[in-house]
């Protein structure tokens, strides 16, 4: 029998990668102030997500989740904001025009603060302070009293969450994600690269077929479908009391939500069975996500997905695959096949960044697009063999032009990197690489799927 849910019963379970708070009293404090403050999503646009998601495990629709690796709390301006849903909007229509699908995107974004760590404490010179866990927790400069976990920093991520979802949808409902615009969303550094060019061709192409379509009689101006679209929110549900904070009942089902994004997952660190993080995801009725490595077993992956997705509706559960470009062809049939053959309709994403992290001689953390490229390749001849949908990519990128992955058309080398190195934690793909990746990403499906 099932165990009894509620928002706070994974407290009696080990809950990995948690913070070591200094003072339980200011953390209850900020919990509650969370906790009285309006939710940021609602229960119905999360019910939105799981259908159109239910679209993607089916295999007529495509999962684009991408943005920061971690969102700053000093980098935080409507700009930032702005250009990275710019990458993203020019990510959605490559793939939507390339592949034929309707794209399902779900940006890293409105809450994607806290990262998990190999080690609690990292060496400083002569001295081991906390490590870095993202701004919800502490600051990255250096120090021990920088390093102190502050639970007032979780009201800031809040605030900051709210503001980025009010943004977003300004953004993505009042006209600037026309498909009218579609050669406005170009980025001045991408304009005159060789991916820049290949998106306004695409972008005169989109341009060309609405002009056809207003011949036809057929009214472009006021069709949601081509001046709307929908850019859900996600992020990793890793600090469970701020989680918990935000869970609410909904008053048309009676369900719990957490209600700090549309959708959340869960990491390689915190995917234990009898751990408090699957505890948590499981009460919740979000469609929820959980990332998969190389060493997961078919037994663990069915035994995950009969926790975390019992009543095998669709759309509720993705598996975010995260092999490394060695490993991903081999290590992932044995777990298609197995999640085929038990008839658990999940949704299968890869994610192409983790898995292909190295430090590179310049002593920077680093990828390649190759590499990126590579896994995403052997993601999809596994699901050609296995006869399944490979469902989407989940992403690390931002709008600016930094240079923290190498390759690409500019060819991004190790001495590069100090140039515009601005990540608080993971190395993320630039703008011309990130659309660079769409165009690739279509190709590798269309010629694997013929």
């Amino acid at each position: 029998m099932a165990r009894t849910w509620s928002p706070d019963s994974w407290h009696g379970l080990v809950a990995e990668q948690q913070p070591a708070w200094p003072d339980a009293g200011d953390l209850d404090r900020a919990l509650k102030q969370i906790g009285s403050l309006p939710p940021l999503v609602f229960a119905g646009e999360a019910r939105s997500l799981q259908s159109a998601l239910g679209q993607v495990a089916a295999g007529n629709a495509f999962l684009l989740q991408a943005g920061d690796c971690a969102e700053s709390f000093e980098e935080f301006s409507a700009n930032n904001i702005r250009e990275k849903l710019r990458v993203i909007l020019q990510m959605a229509v490559v793939l939507t025009y390339s592949l034929g699908v309707p794209v399902v995107t779900v940006g890293r974004m409105a809450g994607q603060f806290a990262k998990p760590r190999s080690q609690p404490f990292e060496r400083v010179g002569d001295t081991d302070i906390p490590s870095f866990r993202g701004h919800i927790v502490n600051d990255p400069s250096p120090t021990d009293a920088a390093r102190r976990p502050d639970p007032e920093r979780l009201v800031q991520a809040y605030h900051q969450s709210a503001s980025t979802l009010n943004l977003l949808r300004a953004f993505t409902k009042g006209g600037f994600a026309h498909l009218n615009r579609v050669h406005a969303w170009t980025q001045e550094f991408i304009e005159s690269s060789p991916e820049g060019q290949r998106y306004q061709a695409l972008a005169t192409e989109i341009e060309n077929a609405l002009a056809f379509m207003r011949a036809c009689g057929i009214d472009t101006e006021n069709n949601p479908a081509l001046h709307q679209v929908d850019v859900f929110t996600s992020h990793e549900a890793l600090i469970l009391g701020y989680e918990e904070a935000l869970t609410r009942r909904d008053s048309l089902t009676g369900d719990w939500y957490d209600c700090s994004a549309h959708m959340l997952w869960i990491g390689e660190r915190t995917r234990q069975l009898d751990g408090a993080h699957v505890e948590f995801l499981r009460g919740v009725g979000n469609p929820i996500g959980c990332k998969i490595g190389p060493a997961a077993t078919p037994e663990f992956v069915l035994e995950l997905c009969q926790m975390l997705n019992p009543a095998r509706i669709p759309g509720r559960l993705t598996l975010i695959s995260r092999m490394g470009a060695d490993n991903v062809e081999d290590k992932l049939r044995p777990l298609l096949r197995a999640v085929h053959d038990s008839g658990h309709p999940v949704v299968w994403a890869c994610d192409p960044m983790h898995g292909n992290t190295f430090t590179s001689t310049t002593g920077r953390k680093t990828r390649h697009l190759d590499h990126v490229v590579a896994e995403i390749a052997g993601f999809v001849r596994a699901h050609r063999a296995e006869h399944t949908w490979p469902g989407g990519i989940h992403v690390e990128l931002t709008g600016d032009d930094v240079t923290e992955c190498l390759g690409g058309s500019h060819a991004l080398s190790d001495e590069d990197l100090d140039d515009r190195y601005q990540t608080v934690c993971d190395p993320r793909l630039n703008g011309r690489q990130s659309v660079d990746l769409a165009f690739r990403v279509a190709e590798l499906i269309r010629s694997n799927l013929n």
